[in-house]
């Protein structure tokens, strides 16, 4: 479908020239003078925010990989050039947009509703089969996993599946993509504020405290060598509310402007970088409160 899209921005635009040639916005005397950085950090981070959730929850697919070079090669191939790929031909395509309709269209819903005849049918199916096979794969599986989790007698991972289904339409996701706005600052950024701090925890707590090694009974024991204070870490729950705590005005500032107002530009700015600085933050938090345990656990590992 994309590289339909794409032969039909060279069509309808006489080639990429048209395309290729608007100025950037960002150019002296341009709209956007002197904002590059100001755009460029929040996209980024809201991108970053993007693959956050599959950057936490990738082991509910690679875990059914034969080998850990499965995984590495199967990720290494079919993630870095196909979304290389997918950005430019999306730039393409909205780049034509601004000259066939004078404004950028980046939704393919709202894109492919602008064209006649068949065209509209075919898009309109094969944007479906792609929500279906690829985002509501990606997005169900995980939360899907974790309701099963929770009472695995009583719910299967079917069952999980739609509990999963039916909570996501109380988000109104179409309310999310109203906007553009609303949906990188808002929503992207908002959930990375979140998903950073775990990120940061998770890589501290693998990487260092255990060296990459876990012992899969002990994960399942409930008096394991993981359930800490009655199942529950209190130093990672400390290190996730601190990282996330700096980001809090920011992303109240950015989903409610009118009643916060008058948050102070430090927090503004922290929320532009709002992943990193919570995955840095809970790390370092994390690994000075876990300080005590590391040594005793490397003991635990070495015998």
């Amino acid at each position: 479908m994309c590289v339909v899209l794409v032969g039909w921005a060279v069509s309808h635009t006489g080639g990429f020239g048209a395309m290729m040639s608007q100025p950037s916005k960002f150019v002296a005397g341009a709209e956007k003078s002197g904002q590059f950085w100001s755009v460029f950090w929040p996209s980024l981070t809201a991108m970053v925010g993007f693959w956050a959730t599959l950057a936490l929850n990738i082991p509910d697919f690679t875990r059914f990989a034969r080998s850990q070079r499965d995984q590495v090669i199967g990720q290494a191939i079919g993630l870095p050039l196909p979304m290389a790929l997918l950005a430019l031909m999306s730039v393409i395509v909205t780049s034509a947009t601004v000259v066939i309709y004078g404004k950028p269209i980046w939704d393919p819903v709202d894109l492919s509703s602008r064209f006649t005849g068949i065209g509209v049918g075919i898009a309109l199916l094969i944007l479906t089969i792609d929500t279906m096979s690829c985002n509501l794969a990606a997005n169900l599986v995980g939360p899907a996993y974790d309701f099963a989790s929770l009472a695995p007698k009583k719910i299967s991972y079917k069952t999980g599946g739609l509990i999963t289904a039916f909570i996501a339409l109380f988000a109104c996701p179409w309310k999310i993509l109203a906007s553009t706005n609303g949906y990188i600052f808002t929503w992207l950024i908002g959930y990375s504020a979140l998903l950073g701090p775990v990120a940061g925890i998770m890589l501290v707590d693998y990487y260092w405290l255990r060296d990459t090694r876990l012992d899969t009974r002990e994960l399942f024991a409930e008096r394991g060598a993981y359930s800490y204070n009655n199942g529950w870490n209190p130093a990672a729950a400390i290190a996730l509310a601190l990282g996330v705590l700096p980001n809090l005005p920011g992303f109240l500032h950015a989903a409610f402007p009118g009643a916060f107002a008058d948050v102070p530009t430090f927090f503004n700015a922290i929320y532009t970088y709002a992943w990193f600085a919570g995955l840095a933050i809970s790390a370092i938090v994390y690994a000075l409160l876990m300080r005590r345990a590391a040594p005793q656990m490397m003991a635990a590992k070495a015998a």
